[in-house]
């Protein structure tokens, strides 16, 4: 039985508090700090939790200082930032599709983002700076070509996916032509850049994403209501005053450009997308796109998978795209299996 509530301020507003949802996100909140915080102090010169706080209040010393604010604590940031951005590109993509499937890494935008730093990394042998130009010009371009390739009166989720999917088969080809072209250096590079790391993240990949997030989430969590109601059916929202064709189009480039940021800043990091919003919405049991939670949901995922990375493998040793994958994929198993037991595959 679900617990909603109403909150009405002094000025009429009246506000619906699903208060499960709303304990799950604190809980997930908490998580993601908690782990941040872990994360911060582990390493090579491990730093116990009191003193990481203690440093990011002002109060530590200058080694501690060095070590926290200007090494870790931007891989930190970064990597909850992406795990944010994926996370809540997923739970778009899913919703707009309407079907669990329907994240960046089945879509082909994680391929064009791929492409599109391969392309920097063996035609002009980039700088960094370079490769993350060439990541987000090329999701971007994908995320264009699926749309317009899937337009007919409209966009709707199962021809989305579909040429989502023949996208991208076709990107992923070009990938590894790109590959072959390349020297056994710029192979090394682009492998290393595939598998999707936050290793050597520093402040300038945080500003960018933050700036993202920062015009982003409150746009799309303010037409959520309107994506929420586009589940009944584009003639029943339509009949109720949701412009479907522009919500879905704002919507959808929102959640390329944040899938694209994101594989910019770290790399084509597997499985979050897809993962955290359906965890999210089975912790939550509520119906919808579940936005908030989800995005909650994939910074703790990828700031978890990568304190795992370094505590069981050391520093560096494995980069975050590898646990990701496995336990995306160990989940995705799980998920088909229940689905079969219940009958519903």
């Amino acid at each position: 039985m679900r617990t909603n509530r109403a909150i009405r301020t002094p000025g009429g507003l009246s506000v619906r508090l699903d208060v499960r949802a709303t304990a799950v996100v604190a809980l997930i909140l908490l998580a993601a700090l908690t782990a941040s915080v872990v994360l911060i102090g582990t390493g090579d010169f491990p730093i116990p939790a009191r003193d990481v706080l203690k440093t990011l209040f002002g109060h530590g010393n200058a080694g501690q200082e060095f070590i926290v604010n200007e090494l870790r604590l931007p891989r930190v940031l970064v990597g909850l930032l992406v795990g944010a951005s994926l996370g809540l590109g997923g739970a778009l993509f899913q919703a707009v599709s309407r079907n669990p499937l329907g994240s960046p890494d089945v879509l082909g935008l994680s391929q064009g983002a791929t492409a599109g730093a391969l392309t920097m990394i063996v035609l002009f042998s980039g700088s960094a700076a370079q490769i993350t130009l060439g990541a987000l010009v090329g999701g971007l371009v994908t995320g264009l070509a699926i749309y317009l390739l899937a337009w007919k009166q409209g966009v709707h989720g199962y021809r989305l996916v579909l040429v989502g999917i023949g996208v991208s088969a076709i990107v992923t080809a070009v990938n590894g032509y790109l590959l072959t072209r390349s020297t056994l250096t710029e192979a090394a590079q682009a492998v290393v850049w595939m598998t999707g790391s936050l290793s050597g993240r520093d402040w300038t990949q945080v500003w960018p994403l933050l700036w993202l997030c920062t015009v982003l989430v409150p746009l799309v969590l303010a037409n959520g209501r309107g994506l929420r109601m586009m589940e009944m059916g584009d003639d029943v929202s339509n009949a109720l005053g949701v412009r479907v064709e522009r919500v879905r189009l704002l919507l959808l480039v929102a959640a390329v450009l944040l899938t694209a940021a994101a594989t910019a800043a770290a790399g084509p990091v597997s499985f979050v997308a897809l993962t955290a919003p359906q965890l999210a919405r089975r912790l939550t049991r509520s119906p919808g796109p579940n936005l908030l939670p989800s995005l909650c949901m994939g910074a703790t995922l990828l700031v978890t998978a990568d304190w795992v990375s370094q505590k069981v493998f050391g520093a560096d040793q494995l980069p975050v795209g590898v646990v990701t994958g496995v336990l995306g994929g160990v989940y995705l198993l799980w998920l088909l299996v229940t689905e079969r037991r219940a009958g519903r595959i």
